[in-house]
């Protein structure tokens, strides 16, 4: 299978700095880069990128810097890995968003492996869509605080 980039854990941890900052303003680039160990330049792409795509908007000047977009609640772990590392199937015959047919398969529709890859990126697609960005901030949250427990991981904010 394949892993994840560094880019996307990157991006992912700049995701969640941010999202612990939702409403506090903008971050500049130097403090999200120094704070979260990420070369600046390596994350300057990273955001440029996602403000591109409509997760982040930035402000310029003295107070300027990245802020979401939007509320951590409205953003899914699945559609900031897609923007981030593209398709989540493990095979392009998998995929919903970027299909293509393999070159060497006879039949689409009856080849196993495609079969099982499309129930791997089902279950992927099905913990990655609906897990928040505000959820995963709450259950990093409190695994740092040691609640582990069930009852604390889904409250809501």
């Amino acid at each position: 299978m394949r892993t994840i980039s560094k880019r996307t854990q990157y991006g992912l941890r700049a995701m969640l700095a941010l999202g612990r900052r939702y409403r506090a303003g903008p971050v500049m680039i130097a403090s999200l880069a120094e704070e979260e160990s990420i070369p600046v330049k390596f994350l300057e792409a990273i955001l440029l990128d996602m403000k591109g795509r409509g997760l982040l908007i930035s402000k310029l000047g003295r107070k300027g810097g990245y802020q979401l977009s939007r509320p951590p609640s409205a953003l899914t772990v699945g559609s900031i890995i897609r923007i981030l590392e593209g398709p989540l199937a493990p095979i392009p015959c998998a995929s919903e968003t970027a299909y293509r047919a393999c070159d060497d398969c006879k039949d689409v529709e009856t080849c196993a492996t495609r079969i099982i890859m499309r129930r791997v990126r089902d279950s992927i697609s099905e913990v990655l869509d609906k897990t928040t960005l505000a959820e995963l901030i709450r259950q990093s949250d409190a695994a740092r605080d040691g609640l582990n427990d069930p009852r604390f991981l889904s409250y809501q904010i």
